[in-house]
């Protein structure tokens, strides 16, 4: 049964009509492009057929009641009262509701069910798809125009201000703004995009290590901290502005450890540009080996891979129809991408998990990936209010 099939059926179940309308809002999986978003430097993520669908009608009463299939609760909350509370799956869409009306827009309330199939904690941003679907259900029911930049960064504001997690840019607006059969070159300054197509007779796979990210929140603030030091020495803003041959240039006076991370953050841009091109030629080969070159700058100049990263990565690497692999994310666990041959994809994920997991005996998640549109409707009712705009 697909996942829209079920969130609208239980909303049948539960209030005895169908739902107004049904959203849907995707994860995302960044190709290459790491550690670069706070430099203000290029990314380069694709949205992937992974999402949160929320099935919905609009309420009078100014309440939102959202039922979750995945954590079998619901919740309830008026959006003129809003407080915040523990962790917990409701407060993205508190949060979200809070960032809109902190934006000037009324927003009316829903009730409605919902469930998704991102894998929580892998990162694979199942949070911005649960934010962005909850941005696109409220501008539908509430006459918002459809803004994917707009709405990106008010579902960023929700993480930041109302959850707590300090995230970039990247995650909401890849899972507002992605294209079906394409990545989205990102420049994480003026948050311009561009389309790029994915290689024919190449696919995505993700490689779920099975491990997860541990207290490195002091790790991140150093490299940040780092990389600003970095910027500073070459009388820059940011890393962003330095080319390679600046760095090549001045970075002997540097110390080694600053070196290293600004090494990393000013190539990782180059290879991020270089692999957007290269996809716009349909090169597949240098897309890998642009990969290939990240996850090996990211280990050993960021430093921020992990054993069992790397040992996913070189399973990979081994294995016929293998173009390129790099660990994904903020690293220290979660997964690391490969780009394969579309023709070897089955036999490819069937080896790497058995080899994986005769290595070190844990079980991975394995996910071939298509990228996908970004947040939208994807069904609505003639029970719909004429008076909601519906883009």
């Amino acid at each position: 049964m697909s996942l829209q099939t079920r969130v609208t059926e239980e909303f049948e179940r539960r209030y005895g009509s169908p739902p107004a309308l049904v959203v849907r809002a995707p994860g995302r999986v960044n190709l290459i492009g790491e550690h670069t978003d706070y430099n203000d430097g290029f990314v380069l993520p694709m949205a992937i057929d992974r999402a949160t669908w929320i099935a919905l009608r609009p309420r009078a009463d100014g309440r939102v009641v959202a039922t979750s299939l995945d954590f079998e609760e619901t919740r309830d909350f008026a959006l003129d009262a809003l407080q915040t509370g523990v962790a917990h799956w409701s407060e993205y869409l508190k949060g979200v509701a809070w960032a809109l009306i902190q934006a000037g827009h009324a927003l009316r309330g829903w009730e409605g069910t919902l469930a998704g199939d991102v894998p929580i904690g892998a990162g694979l941003s199942s949070s911005a798809a649960l934010e962005l679907a909850t941005a696109r259900a409220f501008a539908a029911i509430s006459g918002l125009a459809w803004e994917p930049t707009v709405m990106a960064r008010l579902s960023q504001r929700a993480e930041n201000e109302w959850v707590g997690v300090n995230c970039g840019i990247m995650d909401q607006l890849i899972s507002a703004a992605g294209k079906a059969g394409h990545a989205l070159l990102m420049d994480c300054r003026s948050l311009e995009t561009q389309a790029v197509p994915m290689p024919a007779g190449a696919t995505v796979v993700v490689l779920d290590t099975a491990t997860r990210r541990g207290l490195v929140d002091s790790a991140y603030n150093e490299r940040r901290a780092q990389c600003e030091a970095a910027a500073k020495f070459f009388g820059m803003k940011a890393l962003r502005d330095v080319s390679v041959e600046q760095f090549e240039a001045k970075s002997g006076q540097l110390d080694v450890i600053t070196r290293r991370r600004a090494r990393h953050v000013v190539t990782e841009n180059a290879r991020t540009l270089q692999a957007a091109a290269a996809m716009r030629q349909g090169d597949a080969v240098t897309l890998g080996q642009l990969m290939n070159a990240s996850h090996v700058s990211l280990r050993d100049d960021f430093e921020v891979s992990s054993a069992e990263l790397n040992l996913m990565v070189e399973c990979a690497l081994k294995q016929a129809g293998c173009l390129g692999a790099r660990m994904t994310g903020a690293g220290f666990g979660g997964c690391a991408v490969a780009l394969v041959r579309e023709a070897d994809a089955h036999a490819f994920s069937t080896q790497v998990a058995a080899d994986y997991r005769a290595a070190t005996g844990l079980k991975p998640d394995i996910y071939v990936c298509a990228a996908a549109d970004g947040a939208g409707i994807v069904a609505s009712s003639s029970l719909l209010s004429a008076s909601l705009v519906i883009e």
